[in-house]
């Protein structure tokens, strides 16, 4: 039996392109709409002094709107099979470092962190295809899962990480620094992000709503810095389509 290479793609690759999609699009739509469309953005119900524009505001307006959701179509597939692939990964390591009897939760812990990572992927989805403009009440709830659910993801992953890879090399200790760092970052934009948020909401201040929306963008970039990671975590590895192929000695082994 011979197998014939069909296709093959680095890992590396994929994820640098999974992660480049939704960054660039987003610098897209903030030049675009702050160059040509700044009135449409910078409204909010308080109508207060504003120079910084949510991502939602600026993705929420066309043609942007159609530039985010094209960049978020073509994410969502390889962060799916990328969740798939930690998933197995992290079981092997499991496997391998801890016994059965001795942290027998661990696999049913990396199973939830994959679910945590598959609704964090559904909510990106859910607050792209449904904007504030569109229906506020349900983007809100659905971006409120994003942001715990990503939280959540991040803080589990860094423990799964840490527990099953107990001597690290160089990179996997790169790896997990990035990792804990784009975390700790992310967790503190998020509570500037309430604050400033209920300053807005409850007391119209001031470039609140600014604010806000700058620790929105920390929160992105820091979302995607701690996913780019998989090109450290699978350096050479590589997606193959393959066809298996019989050799004539296997064709007449399979016919006796």
């Amino acid at each position: 039996m011979e197998t014939e290479i069909r296709f093959q793609l680095s890992l590396r690759k994929l994820s640098l392109v999974t992660v480049l999609l939704p960054l660039v699009a987003l610098v897209v739509c903030f030049v675009s709409a702050y160059t040509f469309q700044q009135n449409e953005i910078h409204e909010t119900h308080c109508r207060v002094y504003n120079v910084i524009p949510s991502i939602s505001a600026i993705t929420g307006i066309s043609p942007e709107r159609y530039i985010w959701r094209i960049s978020i179509a073509l994410h969502v597939g390889p962060r799916i099979l990328i969740a798939s692939l930690y998933y197995y990964y992290y079981l092997s390591l499991a496997h391998n470092v801890f016994p059965a009897n001795k942290f027998p939760d661990l696999p049913q812990l990396i199973s939830f962190l994959y679910w945590l990572n598959i609704i964090e992927i559904s909510a990106l989805m859910g607050v792209t295809y449904i904007s504030n403009q569109d229906n506020y009440p349900i983007h809100e709830k659905i971006f409120i899962t994003f942001m715990v659910s990503s939280l959540v993801y991040m803080l589990i992953s860094i423990i799964v990480y840490h527990w099953t890879h107990p001597s690290m090399s160089s990179v996997q200790r790169l790896s997990y620094r990035i990792k804990a760092t784009f975390f700790i970052t992310s967790l503190i934009c998020t509570v500037g992000l309430i604050i400033f948020f209920m300053k807005h909401r409850l007391y119209c201040h001031d470039l609140a709503f600014s604010w806000f929306a700058l620790c929105e963008y920390i929160i992105a970039s820091a979302n995607m810095g701690f996913h780019v990671t998989v090109f450290l975590d699978f350096p050479d590895n590589y997606l193959l389509i393959m066809k298996k192929t019989l050799t004539i000695d296997a064709a007449a082994a399979k016919n006796e």
